[in-house]
């Protein structure tokens, strides 16, 4: 079995894994890092979002051996000395979450979202951008609501 090394939330990992394993499992089962959601197992709900290398990508689609050597980034390394990342807090006061499964691939979608797009986000913009994340419970109006909120408190 291949062993992977990669940086993940800061921390160095290394572990042996089949050849097969999804990244998504391998942050789930190896790592225990529960936050990266399994939504689909097809892509399509975006539940799984990470950051790789400073790029969102559904770890879903993407082994972990592909990851070697990588910068890994997942929602529970977003928040720093017991604060929660500007984005959270926004998802928190802006009522962005329902049942909360999706949480996780939002907010780093957002940030996604944020990097590429600037912290000023219309509405629209912010809609076409998610249109890789599923929502079963909310009619979106408060995620967008919500990383507005958050895009504007991380450029103050």
């Amino acid at each position: 079995m291949p062993t992977v090394t990669m940086n993940v939330n800061g921390n160095s990992v290394s572990a042996e894994v089949e050849s097969r394993t999804l990244l998504v499992q391998f942050l789930r089962e190896s790592l225990r890092l529960t936050g990266t959601h399994i939504g689909c197992d097809t892509s399509q709900c975006g539940a799984c979002v990470v950051h790789v290398d400073g790029k969102s990508i559904k770890s879903c689609t993407m082994l972990a051996v592909m990851a070697d050597g990588c910068d890994v980034a997942t929602i529970e390394g977003l928040a720093s000395e017991g604060k929660m990342h500007s984005m959270q807090q926004a998802f928190m006061d802006n009522h962005g979450l329902q049942c909360g499964f999706c949480t996780p691939g939002m907010v780093m979608s957002a940030l996604d979202i944020v990097k590429r797009n600037g912290h000023k986000l219309d509405e629209a913009t912010v809609r076409k951008e998610l249109e890789g994340n599923i929502c079963r419970c909310t009619g979106y109006h408060n995620i967008v609501k919500s990383i507005q909120a958050g895009a504007k408190a991380m450029g103050d």
